[in-house]
């Protein structure tokens, strides 16, 4: 009888079998959940960085330090020092930072036009934040005319809050860009008078803005003539729902658009998410492994005198490796095959849910989920490979 016969007797015994059937569904598994675990975080990143998921390859945040009751009372606890600027300059997730210089002087805006009339404050920003694209955007003293960009919700609040409130007619953007509003700075008994022009609507900054030239040329006329501390910066970052990001923030006492980083969160259980069911499918790896040792051992114990019998005809050790050996492998390959074809289903089905809500993944694995199957059933391999050979040279010599 030819010790692959044997081998099969073996395998067909119920032990045998039953401890068979235990190491190929727990490798299955642990495959699989590896392999979903893996691309779970390529999904993920895809979701975060790919460029069909961004209209833009960045994110801007207005940062400025939370106010407690401590700071009551003292404005420079508020406002950004030197070293806290450098420091936050440095850190992995700033792709650009910007000051936001406030003005040091009284300002009141008239429209005749609107019924309107306010106080309010003046900002700038350093020209590459801005996201209102205009050629207008620029100021030179003597001019009279100002530019000035507002925040996107300024207009609603004035058409659903102030002119239904006072019975006023709403306006467009259009109309309103078309107005020429007056505009007052002062400081104490000196004043300047200037006509606005509203030369954009932002979705970025959540303020009053004025060219950065004319912020300089007012502070100076009209400020106290010491350079302050900004109270407000802005910064430029890749992924403002990135963890470290908001840990950095919680850390100093930093406060922003909660809206914009309140899926770090979500990232970080998404993330544990993976980790654990990776975690899982490399203890049932582990497991599977131990298992297909232990069955191997069972099948070169219980063939023992037929493995001695044949070594002493003549076969040999290595013959008899490869013969135990070629009954694994194409169950291997199998499970992994399964396991792929699983994972290229879900993937394709979650290709396909993602795409209805405007979310793009990839319809098939990335290459890492293949490279992830290969490594896999060369480490089973090779852990076998281990066993068979010390289980059958250790017969040989004894």
């Amino acid at each position: 009888m030819h010790f692959y016969q044997i081998l099969k007797k073996i395998i067909r015994t119920g032990v045998g079998k039953a401890r068979f059937l235990m190491a190929a569904i727990g490798l299955g598994i642990a495959m699989l959940l590896i392999l979903v675990a893996l691309q779970v975080h390529h999904n993920f990143s895809e979701l975060l960085y790919g460029e069909r998921n961004q209209n833009e390859r960045a994110d801007f945040l207005v940062i400025n330090k939370r106010i407690t009751n401590e700071m009551m009372g003292n404005s420079a606890l508020s406002t950004f020092k030197p070293e806290e600027i450098e420091a936050f300059k440095q850190q992995p997730f700033v792709d650009g930072f910007g000051v936001i210089t406030a003005g040091q002087y009284n300002v009141k805006m008239v429209a005749d036009q609107l019924g309107f009339s306010t106080e309010l404050f003046f900002e700038a920003v350093p020209d590459s934040f801005i996201d209102v694209q205009t050629d207008q955007w620029k100021w030179q003293q003597g001019q009279e005319v100002v530019p000035v960009i507002v925040p996107s919700d300024f207009l609603d609040m004035f058409n659903f809050g102030f002119a239904m409130g006072n019975n006023i007619p709403q306006f467009s953007e259009e109309t309103i860009s078309s107005l020429t509003p007056g505009i007052v700075i002062s400081q104490g008994m000196r004043s300047s008078q200037f006509a606005g022009r509203i030369v954009g609507f932002s979705d970025r900054i959540s303020t009053v803005l004025v060219p950065m030239s004319f912020m300089e040329w007012a502070n100076g006329a009209y400020g106290t003539g010491e350079e302050k501390p900004p109270s407000r910066v802005i910064i430029k970052t890749k992924d403002p729902s990135n963890p470290v990001l908001t840990d950095y923030l919680e850390q100093h006492g930093y406060s922003t658009n909660k809206e914009k980083t309140r899926f770090s969160k979500v990232r970080v259980i998404v993330q544990t998410i993976v980790s654990v069911v990776g975690f899982f499918g490399i203890v049932l790896l582990m497991f599977a492994l131990l298992v297909f040792s232990m069955f191997i051992q069972l099948v070169i114990a219980s063939c023992k005198r037929e493995i001695r019998l044949l070594i002493t005809l003549g076969a040999a050790p290595g013959q008899l490796q490869r013969y135990l050996l070629k009954q694994f492998v194409p169950l291997y390959i199998i499970i992994g095959l399964l396991a792929l074809v699983m994972v290229t289903g879900l993937q394709w089905w979650a290709s396909g849910l993602l795409a209805r809500h405007q979310m793009f993944v990839p319809a098939l694995p990335g290459i890492i989920t293949f490279i992830a199957a290969a490594a896999i059933l060369v480490l089973v391999y090779l852990v076998n490979l281990f066993a068979v050979r010390k289980h059958i040279a250790g017969m040989a010599s004894s």
